[in-house]
């Protein structure tokens, strides 16, 4: 089994469109996370809070800069994620083919490695 993260990203457009139908989209949230927990295959999900809320810190010049929401120059935002452990990459991207989204969202799948392939440094 190997470990995928299905991130949520959308536009500012498409989360307005899931906004305008919140209740639907978290009920059908709901179900879809039931079917993946009988499957035995999620491990963990969360969404994120409004972009607005949140800060940005570049390191693009000698001293980090902290900077408020919303982004001006971002086009798609990470929403949330989906957590699961499966058996390959086709499985995950099964599972992300039926995430309740809105048009004009798109769901990433990427796979975690597991700690026997990180680098290890000697000490």
């Amino acid at each position: 089994m190997s470990k995928y993260l299905l991130i949520m990203r959308g536009t500012d457009e498409s989360n307005a469109a899931m906004m305008a139908n919140i209740d639907e989209m978290m009920a059908t949230t709901r179900q879809f996370i039931e079917e993946m927990v009988k499957a035995g295959v999620l491990l963990a999900a969360e969404g994120l809070d409004d972009p607005r809320k949140g800060v940005v810190v570049d390191f693009s010049g000698e001293a980090p800069v902290v900077t408020d929401g919303p982004y001006g120059e971002t086009k798609e935002l990470f929403g949330g994620f989906f957590l699961l452990d499966v058996a390959s990459k086709q499985e995950a991207v099964e599972w992300a083919k039926r995430v309740p989204a809105a048009p004009g969202s798109k769901i990433e799948v990427r796979r975690v490695p597991g700690s026997d392939e990180v680098p290890q440094v000697d000490a």
